[in-house]
């Protein structure tokens, strides 16, 4: 229905992000993600021997996989953090050591 000839349009009111509540919907997937991988873990729970090096043992296969995962994510952080320092340490060199907010 449109409005009367004469009438102002009423305005949409525009919801903002916050912060808190991008943090929200982080934890919400967090916990989705958690539940998913605790799920898995407990399918998988067959045996497997694992070799690294000279040590030899056995673990579940869920636990297995998500050690590896875990490792991978934390390859990944690492070489993250490494470009980083190097973009930061190129940035004040750049700006002969001023530090810019």
């Amino acid at each position: 229905m449109a409005p009367p000839t004469g009438a102002r349009a009423q305005p949409e009111r525009v919801v903002k992000r916050t912060r808190i509540s991008a943090a929200w919907v982080a934890a919400i997937v967090g916990v989705l993600v958690l539940i998913l991988l605790l799920i898995f873990i407990l399918q998988n729970q067959d045996s497997a021997t694992v070799n690294f090096l000279w040590m030899s043992g056995s673990l579940p296969v869920g636990v297995g996989v998500l050690l590896a995962a875990v490792g991978g994510a934390l390859l990944v952080a690492l070489l993250g953090a490494a470009r980083i320092l190097q973009l930061r340490h190129r940035f004040r060199k750049a700006n002969g050591g001023r530090h810019q907010a």
